[in-house]
């Protein structure tokens, strides 16, 4: 899998309203590490099979407190988006920024790049998110992004342009989807899956990222039932006895 934790949480919900849905859980609980509080999965529940859900990577984002701690004074933002294709036929858009920074034994405070030094950074960040996402799934690219290998990869093309700090994958958005197929999804990683759901017994399966969610039986058939409420039961207090003195 590609997550080190695979349990994302417990609820109850009825199979028909769990197709199509879309959950964000944060980085940190599906790693078991706080280093990634910053970063949000989203993943969408693509198929359900009695107590089992088969969710698949949905989407990407960072925090606003993150974004908003890595924009500092003395230095240029840059920023760059793409449309790229995975060889699954799953079409996203990226989001790509990072940040200059000064040059080894300089003296002066400030970092600012001139525009001709932005464009040239901009390219190089477009034909390394192209050729990073067109080599590989969707599994694979999923991989990359929790190390963020995409960004130290920009970070050594662009050293010779401008040096750049705190380059990220910030955002990533499903644009266009292929038609869900089951028996592919239980080919990428089927004695993951059957080897959880022996473990956590009865609990959901995230193929292309290794999230579970347990859900607790099929409430389709209570859907609508009228459910009389109890009556109140009240109890007759006692009366206080006043004492005199």
């Amino acid at each position: 899998t590609v997550f080190d934790y695979n349990f994302g949480g417990e609820n109850l919900v009825a199979s028909e309203g769990l197709k199509h849905r879309v959950f964000e859980i944060s980085l940190a609980d599906l790693q078991d590490d706080e280093e990634h509080a910053y970063r949000k999965i989203r993943l969408r529940a693509e198929d359900v099979q009695g107590r089992n859900v088969l969710t698949n990577f949905w989407g990407m984002d960072f925090t606003t407190d993150k974004l908003r701690s890595l924009v500092r004074k003395w230095q240029t933002l840059i920023e760059a988006h793409v449309d790229v294709k995975t060889t699954d036929n799953y079409t996203l858009r990226m989001f790509c920024i990072g940040f200059t920074k000064r040059r080894q034994n300089q003296v002066k405070r400030t970092c600012y790049a001139q525009s001709s030094q932005i464009r040239q950074v901009r390219r190089k960040m477009r034909e390394i998110m192209i050729n990073s996402a067109s080599s590989c799934d969707l599994k694979e690219l999923v991989k990359k992004f929790i190390p963020e290998s995409i960004g130290k990869d920009i970070e050594k093309a662009t050293s010779s342009i401008y040096p750049l700090q705190n380059v990220f994958i910030r955002k990533v958005k499903i644009l266009k989807a292929p038609k869900f197929d089951l028996g592919k999804l239980m080919e990428a990683s089927p004695s993951t899956f059957l080897s959880l759901f022996d473990l956590l017994k009865h609990s959901c399966k995230c193929v292309h990222c290794g999230l579970s969610m347990q859900v607790h039986g099929d409430y389709s058939e209570d859907v609508g039932v009228k459910v009389d409420r109890p009556a109140d039961e009240t109890m007759a207090e006692a009366p206080a006895e006043l004492v005199g003195a």
